[in-house]
């Protein structure tokens, strides 16, 4: 009996050895095999910054221990991988396939490269794969269809190319499916709509085509999808109605046409709908207020018309309105303002009339307002004074009229510009301290001084325009030290006085426009420390010479230079002209020309639109200013003696004006060197001699008037000199040849022929000519739709504009990322 009780425990014992050396003869060759996989990848990392896995990926410890390894607590097989945002470059080698037990695969946010294995596809427990933020290429694999029990796929921001594999569509199990910013084309293929379980997808940023097939709308459990910024055409099909679940929908930047489908306002989960940058028409239908859980709404960019819809008042949480760009008409729905939980309401470059209600002042949460380039008319509402947290507030180009309320002091940018607007600036403005963008109250009827505080404003806003009033008295003479301004105009006002000196604390000023005043002063040349991009002093009465400063780096930053209709004498400045390096330098991009903007918010402001330019006599008005003008105006002053040599090495120079001085001797032939030049003007001065020949090479010369002057000789013949009239030549008595009718005589008939280097330049800047010359006409063509002209249409510049329509196609791709969560 004893012997029994001594042999029971021995028997256990013996049973649970045997076990554990049996699983242990099970595992061990599996978990090396492991092992073996994961070092394979070690070796594959080319840059390990962190040394993450140098340091831990050892066989030195149990793979289960590795940085990144989640292994199965039974079995002890590697069944999760997580590698994110470690800033690992690599590649994916063939041995990871043989992690068979592998569930998890996450190695997002990386710098692995290069194209994904085949033998991936035995990793067929795969339940999660993000490959996300990497640089991986190449088509994405048909074999993903292996992964039967995946869940999420997201290969979002790679390089992947070709078409969506229908295969995807036989992962019955998919909830999401992320392929974002890559570069896939062809259409979005039918096989989606057999994802009966699929509640994301995100297919954004690539370049598919075609409609979108309405077997997606059979996914109705979707409740995020996103087709933003590809090239998809047709009409919203009817069947999206089938996703009652959806919460986020982005068709926006596509070209989608057709009305808004009323099975759309079914989807009464929507939170966020984009369908903006496309070309959908019609009204808003009355449906929309079915959206009751709509917080974003963005209709912006298409061809929309009609009313607003009343039915918009039943948007009880809408933050976000952004429906600009279209052609809405009748008022602002009195409904729309018991939206009281409204931040942005943008309904700008619409056409919508009346007056703004009283009711807006229920929006106490605004923090945006614009209702910009509308028809709207009637008093601002005292009421908009009273929004506590109000930003920005921009109303200009409308027909308002009466005074400017009390402003609230949180604003940071304000424009009523261009509107009837009477008054003087109110007292409220001192205690705008918050303002950093803008305050434009151009083009109105204000009167009355500037005030004072505007100085001490100074440290604090980038943009002050007070344009085009009738603003009398002086500038204030207290500019901030701190100041911030990079713009200040105050042109088209009765301001006298002079300059202030304390404009020389305005270190970031790059538009200073003082044109069309009673201002009496001096040439400025103590602005020279400034990095001045634009100065326009015309039509004042400035006085005295500009040709006596001996700054080294003055004023290099100048493009745009309007000293006309003054009273400047003596010599044209040869240093000045030596110092415009923006304007002498040929590196500057011509190709891609940008309008001068301060972006200081992720809307982007112009910081400059209005510059009235002289060209053949008229006047002309660019309402938006590119960075390739350069234009040099210095007409109706006394300058006297010759042209300086150094203006023909001004060679991104595309507006010439000295006509109405003084000037004598010839017309330097190196102004042939002026590639650029579309505008030449030195008409009413004394030049004499003959028309340099040289000048034929301007190949883009659209405006020549050389009239009233004491010019002899044959006039050049060739390429643009064959399409000027007699007014570029009347008043010359010595001139003969076509166009006009005086003959030469033999003597006269000796066409001057441009020197040796002549030629050569014209040869050697033959592409030159080409890339500058094409370059600043789209400088031209780009402009032609901001262009207000006095006179009339002006052949010249039209020619300017169909010669560049041919070469220059601008395109803009815009990124977006908002709504993934």
């Amino acid at each position: 009996m004893g012997n029994i009780g001594f042999l029971l425990p021995l028997k256990v014992f013996v049973v649970v050895l045997c076990n554990f050396v049996t699983t242990l003869s099970e595992e061990s060759p599996s978990t090396t095999t492991d092992q073996l996989a994961l070092l394979a990848l070690k070796a594959h990392v080319t840059h390990d910054p962190q040394n993450l896995l140098a340091t831990n990926w050892t066989s030195a410890t149990s793979v289960c221990n590795w940085i990144g390894v989640t292994c199965g607590s039974h079995h002890q097989r590697v069944t999760a991988l997580n590698l994110s945002h470690m800033g690992l470059i690599g590649t994916i080698p063939p041995p990871l396939g043989n992690l068979s037990f592998l569930s998890e695969l996450d190695i997002r946010f990386n710098h692995f490269h290069g194209l994904l294995s085949m033998e991936l596809a035995n990793l067929s427990s795969l339940k999660y794969i993000n490959f996300g933020h990497n640089n991986f290429r190449g088509e994405i694999p048909s074999w993903f269809d292996s992964f039967t029990q995946l869940h999420s796929l997201l290969l979002y921001s790679n390089n992947f190319s070709g078409v969506i594999p229908s295969s995807l569509g036989s992962l019955s199990n998919l909830e999401k499916l992320i392929l974002y910013d890559n570069d896939l084309k062809g259409q979005i293929p039918i096989a989606i709509g057999n994802l009966s379980k699929l509640k994301r997808l995100y297919l954004d940023n690539n370049q598919l085509s075609g409609q979108i097939p309405s077997a997606v709308f059979k996914c109705k459990a979707l409740e995020f999808l996103s087709l933003t910024n590809n090239v998809l055409e047709g009409s919203v099909p009817q069947e999206i109605g089938n996703l009652t679940r959806l919460r986020y929908l982005y068709l926006d930047n596509n070209n989608l046409t057709g009305q808004l489908p009323s099975a759309l306002f079914k989807c009464q989960e929507l939170e966020e709908l984009d369908l903006s940058q496309n070309a959908l028409e019609g009204s808003v239908p009355q449906e929309i207020g079915n959206l009751t859980k709509v917080i974003w709404l963005h209709l912006y960019r298409n061809n929309l018309t009609g009313e607003i819809p009343a039915t918009i008042g039943s948007l009880s949480v809408l933050r976000y309105l952004y429906s600009e760009n279209n052609s809405l008409t009748g008022q602002l729905p009195l409904t729309l303002f018991k939206c009281q939980e409204l931040e942005d309401l943008w309904l700008f470059d619409n056409a919508l009339e009346g007056s703004v209600p009283q009711e807006i002042g229920n929006l106490t949460k605004l923090r945006w307002l614009g209702l910009n380039r509308n028809n709207l008319t009637g008093k601002i509402p005292a009421t908009i004074g009273s929004l506590p947290v109000l930003d920005f507030l921009y109303l200009d180009c409308n027909s308002l009229t009466g005074r400017l309320p009390t402003l609230q002091p949180s604003l940071r940018g304000f424009s009523v510009s261009n509107n009837n607007l009477i008054g003087e600036i109110p007292s409220s403005v001192c205690n705008m301290s918050s303002l950093r963008y803008s305050l434009d109250l151009s083009r109105n009827n204000f009167h009355g001084i500037i005030p004072e505080c505007l100085g001490n404003l100074s440290n604090s806003i980038a943009m002050v325009d007070l344009s085009m009033n009738s603003f009398h008295g002086k500038i204030p003479e207290n500019f901030h030290k701190d100041c911030l301004l990079r713009l200040f105009g105050i042109n088209d006002n009765k301001i006298e006085g002079s300059l202030p000196r304390s404009l020389v604390n305005c270190s970031k000023l790059e538009i200073l426009d003082i044109g069309n005043n009673n201002l009496i002063d001096t040439f400025p040349i103590w602005l020279e420390k400034l990095d001045l991009q634009v100065l326009i002093l015309r039509r004042n009465r400035f006085y005295d010479r500009i040709d006596n400063f001996e700054g080294k780096f003055s004023f290099t930053h100048l493009r745009i230079i309007d000293l006309s209709h003054n009273d400047f004498n003596g010599y044209l400045p040869t240093k000045f002209f030596e110092n415009l390096q923006a304007i002498r330098s040929e590196s500057e991009n011509k190709d891609d020309p940008k309008y001068m903007k301060y972006s200081g918010t992720n809307r982007g402001y112009y910081i400059y639109e209005s510059l009235f330019i002289t060209i053949k006599g008229s006047e002309m008005e660019l309402l938006k200013i590119l960075n390739a003008w350069t234009i040099i105006d210095l007409s109706n002053n006394r300058f006297k003696g010759q042209i300086p040599e150094v203006v023909g090495e001004l060679h991104s120079l595309i507006v010439l004006n000295l006509s109405h001085n003084s000037l004598s001797g010839p017309i330097p032939s190196i102004l042939g060197n002026l590639s650029a030049l579309e505008s030449l003007d030195l008409s009413s001065n004394k030049l004499k001699g003959k028309i340099p020949a040289q000048l034929v090479n301007l190949k883009f010369l659209e405006v020549l008037n050389l009239s009233w002057n004491n010019l002899m000789g044959l006039i050049p013949r060739g390429k643009q000199f064959d399409t000027f009239t007699n007014d570029s030549y009347i008043g010359n008595l010595g001139l003969c040849g076509l166009p006009l009718s005086k003959e030469c005589s033999n003597e006269q008939n000796l066409e001057p022929k441009p020197t040796k280097s002549g030629e050569d330049g014209d040869a050697v800047n033959w592409k030159y000519s080409i890339l500058m010359g094409y370059g600043c006409g789209l400088v031209c063509g780009l402009s032609m739709g901001y262009i207000v002209f006095t006179t009339g249409k002006p052949w010249w510049l039209v020619r300017i504009i169909e010669r560049v329509q041919q070469k220059y196609v601008i395109r803009g791709k815009i990124r977006r990322s908002g709504g993934r969560k």
